[in-house]
């Protein structure tokens, strides 16, 4: 038996008044995903437990079988692990956003416009960064550049505790409320408003607004932790297993699993990924040993933070693309398979960022024949009346 897990990272929302009270997920045209809800269980689980701010590092986790309460210690140090970042157990790792700003001043006026700087390219990130560490790294702090606007700061000697707010929670707001607080907040906030100054007018920001892009124009600082210890997934459940993911965070927890990274060409994170190469790579990987492939598919969250309808419809679509092949590709080379199709968490299009929400699964296996629903949404989820408060319990059922 093999097993697949298709993670549409925020694909889940809200009904839309503007389209007939439907939600992305009942909009998109995904042939595949119903015709295996006919044979399928469906219903609800919790990714996030009460008390846990709905990120898609806590809800990650839980799908892929983690208690957050008892493997948590913060976003930044997933992030760290993908990025190569040896990490001390005194180190506290801060995720660093590049973001666009706007003009106004003093900086606590500006207003949050982008926080992901118009998906800046890693190319371009790497300019930026290189002139910030210029100027932040010291016998304190250290900054290590990742991918597109992610990257990370790391606190030698650091304490967990500041209140720090994740930059796609106030798109269009005036930063002033959000800024770092707390002990130690200070040097974040001198470092972000540092920051403006080295950007603002760097060749890499005037390049892109003379091509009509959105400058990264200062930093924000968010996601604070310290260095995990996860078991392997293998030892837990006697499964070898592989992570497909364009997203920093989730290969990072794959590393620290113990999970094999499986890379993808083209693979960006957004609605413009390879999802063909994703749902090829998948089933080569299972059939050439592996037993299990985790296949993560951020772009419905990213659609989901700027507001994009018809992009977070176009990116369901594709991934019920990845379903087909997936499926069809097994079925050929007569291997069963389980699959569990989840989201770790909504994106609601009109609040532009996550929620705690209950998600809506699929679990099919191909050597079962059920009687399911006619379709795979929220509200046929929710009519099916199955809920499983403790999403990191699936794993272990799925793997049975």
């Amino acid at each position: 038996m093999k097993y697949v897990v298709i993670l549409g990272d925020g694909m889940a929302g809200y009904p839309l008044s503007e389209r007939d009270n439907k939600t992305c997920l009942q909009l998109a045209r995904k042939p595949y995903i119903d015709a295996l809800a006919k044979k399928s269980t469906q219903g609800l689980m919790r990714t996030v437990p009460t008390g846990f701010a709905p990120g898609s590092d806590v809800a990650n986790l839980s799908v892929l079988g983690y208690d957050p309460a008892l493997y948590y210690t913060g976003r930044s140090p997933l992030e760290a692990a993908s990025i190569g970042i040896p990490l001390k157990d005194t180190d506290v790792t801060l995720r660093c956003n590049l973001v666009t700003l706007s003009e106004e001043e003093p900086f606590e006026q500006k207003t949050m416009l982008d926080y992901s700087a118009g998906e800046i390219s890693t190319e371009e990130a790497k300019e930026l960064i290189a002139a910030l560490k210029k100027q932040f790294d010291g016998s304190r702090f250290t900054l290590h550049a990742g991918i597109s606007y992610r990257h990370c700061l790391v606190e030698e000697g650091g304490r967990t505790g500041r209140t720090l707010t994740p930059p796609h929670d106030i798109s269009d707001r005036t930063v002033s409320p959000y800024l770092p607080a707390g002990e130690g907040s200070e040097a974040l906030l001198a470092m972000m408003k540092r920051s403006w100054d080295i950007l603002k007018d760097h060749p890499v920001n005037q390049k892109r607004r003379a091509q009509g892009k959105n400058p990264a124009n200062a930093v924000w600082f968010w996601g604070e932790g310290t260095k995990p210890a996860l078991p392997a997934f293998e030892t837990l459940h006697q499964k070898r297993g592989g992570v497909i993911s364009a997203v920093d965070l989730v290969k990072g927890i794959g590393i620290l699993a113990g999970l094999k990274i499986i890379d993808v060409a083209g693979a960006t994170g957004n609605w413009d990924t390879n999802f063909q190469g994703k749902a090829d790579a998948c089933v080569d990987a299972l059939l050439e040993g592996l037993d299990f492939v985790y296949v993560h598919m951020e772009a419905p969250d990213e659609c989901g933070h700027h507001g994009d309808i018809q992009k977070k419809i176009y990116s369901i679509e594709q991934i019920d693309g990845v379903v087909k092949t997936v499926c069809e590709r097994l079925r050929a080379a007569g291997e069963p398979f389980s699959m569990l199709i989840c989201p770790d968490h909504p994106t609601p299009i009109a609040l532009k960022t996550h929620t705690a929400d209950p998600v809506p699964f699929l679990l099919y296996r191909s050597d079962e024949e059920k009687e399911g629903a006619a379709r795979y949404d929220e509200e046929t989820a929710a009519a099916a009346g199955l809920f499983l408060p403790r999403a990191c319990e699936m794993m272990a059922a799925f793997l049975r």
